[in-house]
């Protein structure tokens, strides 16, 4: 019997022209496209594909089964997609991945009420970076990511779709009101990670310094702690605010510092009834 994900790569290949681009398009290595053509020659006891120059082209054989293919993959996928439509919201499932302050705000509304607008359907919340959370949308392991991005921030991968959310207010925490960053280019500030520090450092680069970092957390609540103790300052996002709040901490609204919240799906439209559902839930709890 003649494997689907085989004739997946096959119709890849004869859509798209080489290897390269067909590992590309299937989120595969050259290697996995290249061994999976391989089990398929066997599977049919026919040469598929000849090599012409540095690329590759289909024989007569192979442009039958990738004309067949096609065929087939598209029952497939049409069937896959009456069934979403079929099942609907009574007994699907939906998951969700995350960062911290927006599970920690908004999330919990939507996810309520699309648990009470469809009681039949599973949901499931992971919490995790942006980066990781867009690494398992692409894989499949999830249906939506809520993720946030700075004006200079990388575009996402090929094929991730942005739904905007809300636009979150930047914050610059002491214990005294501060009217612009450089009048703490003396202090010590506390960061996060390695990795999520970059804003911090572009917001203090275009006040004229470099920050002298003593202590480095993504927890919000220590960040705000050892902001309370007098320990130093640090810059959170509202939503990390309206999910915690520290007392004896002094919030100053950074003019023109936003970062942008988006669901993020992937693939080409439409999207499952479940994920639209989410999608929706999610808008309706930001304009909140």
């Amino acid at each position: 019997m003649l494997d689907v994900t085989r004739l997946r790569v096959l119709d890849a290949l004869a859509r798209h022209g080489s290897v390269t681009a067909a590992a590309k398009v299937l989120h595969y290595s050259q290697p996995t496209v290249s061994h999976h053509l391989a089990r398929l020659e066997a599977e049919t006891g026919a040469q598929l594909i000849q090599r012409v120059g540095r690329g590759i082209r289909l024989t007569q054989a192979g442009q039958l089964l990738a004309d067949r293919a096609a065929e087939i993959i598209g029952r497939i996928d049409a069937a896959d997609a009456e069934l979403a439509a079929h099942v609907g919201l009574t007994a699907g499932r939906v998951r969700l991945a995350g960062f911290s302050s927006v599970i920690g705000s908004l999330v919990p509304r939507a996810v309520a009420a699309l648990a009470t607008r469809n009681p039949g359907l599973r949901i499931s919340l992971v919490d995790t970076h942006p980066p990781e959370a867009l690494e398992l949308l692409r894989a499949g392991t999830i249906d939506v990511a809520v993720i946030f991005r700075y004006d200079e921030t990388e575009p996402e991968p090929d094929g991730i779709r942005l739904h905007h959310l809300l636009d979150d207010p930047v914050y610059v925490l002491s214990t005294r009101r501060v009217r612009a960053l450089s009048t703490l280019r003396d202090d010590t500030w506390i960061a996060g990670c390695e990795r999520c520090r970059s804003h911090l450092l572009a917001l203090c680069a275009e006040e004229g310094f470099e920050p002298r970092i003593g202590f480095a957390s993504d927890d919000m609540v220590v960040m705000q702690t050892l902001v309370a103790a007098g320990l130093g300052a640090t810059i959170m996002p509202g939503l990390a605010l309206r999910a915690h709040r520290t007392k004896g901490i002094v919030a100053s609204e950074l003019a023109g510092s936003r970062r942008h919240v988006y669901a993020a799906t992937y693939g080409e439209p439409p999207d499952p009834p479940a994920t639209t559902a989410l999608l929706v839930a999610l808008a309706e709890a930001a304009a909140k």
